[in-house]
């Protein structure tokens, strides 16, 4: 049952670690500041969640799986949120997202 474990919390932790790098990347590629939300929610929903999931596999049922069940649990309901007010705001301030890239057009 360890091995399965094991390798289960690396398979958590390898792809969560890819979700990050990929975010990360998003982050420096995209054009405007509406896509580039969306690529720091994805790391911070996808990529933390699986690195956490894979640590608490990691340390068993100990306090420290469930100080990282805590942190996981705010991630979950804080993220989405502060994503939304950060769009929010932007778009109250009038910062209107780019439309005419990727073949979507502002024009019918």
């Amino acid at each position: 049952m360890s091995l399965f474990v094991d390798i289960a919390s690396w398979i958590l932790i390898s792809a969560g670690g890819f979700f990050c790098v990929v975010g990360g990347i998003g982050l420096m590629r995209m054009p405007d500041f509406y896509t580039r939300l969306h690529a720091a929610s994805i790391i911070e929903t996808a990529g933390a969640g699986m690195l956490l999931a894979g640590m608490a596999l990691q340390s068993g049922l100990t306090l420290v799986s469930a100080k990282l069940a805590i942190i996981a649990l705010l991630i979950f309901f804080a993220s989405p949120v502060a994503t939304h007010a950060l769009a929010n705001a932007a778009l109250a301030r009038g910062l209107q997202p780019r439309l005419d890239e990727g073949g979507v057009s502002s024009k019918p």
